[in-house]
């Protein structure tokens, strides 16, 4: 196909479809859930810090049971936590159903329960992304990559909206209600995979998370490619700022495009994604990409156009979308299966922490000088950081898929292994 998003990985394996499918009902309940909590905790509270203290609350389970999440990964049966993980999810989706509906919801059980789904996400993350490599033959990893973000940004549109639409007509208690039908959905659906458990060479070390912070100490490029999406969303995340962009714009519906411009970037990007199949130095698109989100930030920050600023959102997506497909694909085709569970916790740490150091970023520097100068700042920071950092990685920048040995070596294990 020479544009388009190649479903083969979804057709070759049965295992990958019910992961795929499950994942796309559990995302989009998740999407709502945290649309729905947010506005319920401002229901309750009518304070916007109370609501930015959901972020605070999530720091610490994703540090912690991120890294946790990947040894367990690589040392139990994949399956087996990621059922259980999903299970937790869904009783706390219930916790949630419980508290709305009763006749005085505690703003203290939002904050609870929300740091229970972090914790069964950080530590459900790892598996599923190890899960992916397993499933899906070695040739078929970029198309795998371009599928996960279809996933993933269409449930961050269609979860949102639905949420944000029915939390208003219906109120809470039925969006969790919803919720708590999406997770059973998925579990349902989890319940038919069929998989073996990761295989480690008894004679090895047991999987521990220094085993592997020092595999990732082996593989400067890998560590690149977490030091190029940190400085991306560190220096140049603007979500958290979208309300107060909009407010620059007479048209009332301002807010609402804002919101939709980096998921529809990313799909658009992620839909005519054929050509990455063409591209072999990973490494350098990722920085490409990172830089191409710097200066859509950039053109989103400066200018006093409604359509410019929806542009460079629309643009900073696309670009976000083609660095994860690289990101993706390089850490499935080169990365071990034995370690791959504890590298997906440490990215999950990296790709997590950016966003939420962003938005602080971005507010403080907003409180101190101005709002567009905080984001214009940020945007070309992070493309003059990005392109710096390269310089300084120079394994990154030479990955080149077709000779990397890491590649070669995993093609032959997983071969070896059928």
């Amino acid at each position: 196909m020479r544009i388009g998003v190649d479903l083969t990985p979804l057709r070759e394996s049965a295992g990958y479809r019910r992961l795929y499918v499950a994942g796309f009902v559990s995302a989009i309940g998740s999407q709502a859930t945290y649309v729905t909590t947010a506005y319920q905790l401002k229901q309750l509270t009518h304070s916007p810090i109370a609501v930015g203290a959901l972020g605070l609350v999530e720091i610490v389970p994703l540090l912690v049971f991120g890294l946790y999440g990947g040894v367990l990964a690589d040392r139990f049966d994949r399956r087996r936590l990621i059922l259980a993980t999903e299970l937790v999810q869904l009783l706390a989706s219930a916790a949630l159903m419980v508290n709305a509906l009763s006749p005085h919801p505690r703003a203290a059980v939002l904050y609870v329960v929300d740091a229970v789904i972090i914790v069964a996400g950080s530590l459900q993350g790892p598996s599923l992304t190890a899960l992916t490599q397993v499933l899906v033959s070695h040739d078929r990893q970029r198309a795998a990559a371009a599928l996960s973000n279809v996933r993933t940004t269409v449930s961050s549109i269609v979860g949102p909206s639905l949420g944000g639409l029915a939390v208003v007509a219906l109120g809470t208690g039925a969006v969790f209600a919803a919720t708590v039908v999406a997770f059973a959905g998925s579990l349902v659906v989890l319940l038919g995979l069929r998989v073996e458990g990761p295989v480690r060479d008894p004679r090895e070390e047991v999987p521990s998370i220094a085993s592997g912070l020092r595999y990732a100490r082996t593989r400067p490029d890998v560590v690149g490619t977490y030091v190029i999406d940190l400085l991306a969303m560190a220096l140049a995340y603007p979500v958290m700022m979208l309300p107060f962009v909009a407010q620059r714009f007479p048209e009332h519906y301002a807010l609402s495009l804002l919101y939709l411009g980096l998921p529809v970037g990313a799909l658009v990007a992620t839909l005519s994604s054929a050509w990455t199949h063409r591209v072999h130095h990973y490494g350098r698109a990722v920085v490409a990409a990172a830089a191409l989100w710097g200066l859509g930030i950039a053109l989103f920050a400066t200018t006093s156009s409604l359509t410019l600023t929806l542009a460079g959102l629309v643009v900073a997506g696309g670009a976000d979308a083609v660095s994860g497909i690289f990101r993706n694909t390089l850490w499935n085709e080169s990365i071990p299966p034995e370690v791959r569970g504890r590298m997906a916790g440490v990215e999950l740490i990296s790709y997590s922490l950016g966003p939420t150091f962003g938005q602080f970023r971005a507010g403080l520097m907003a409180g101190l000088s101005s709002l567009r100068l905080s984001l214009a700042a940020g945007g070309l920071g992070c493309s003059g950081a990005v392109g710096l950092a390269a310089a300084a990685l120079p394994a990154l920048w030479r990955f080149d898929a077709r000779h990397d040995p890491h590649v070669a070596e995993v093609r032959r294990l997983r071969g070896a292994t059928g």
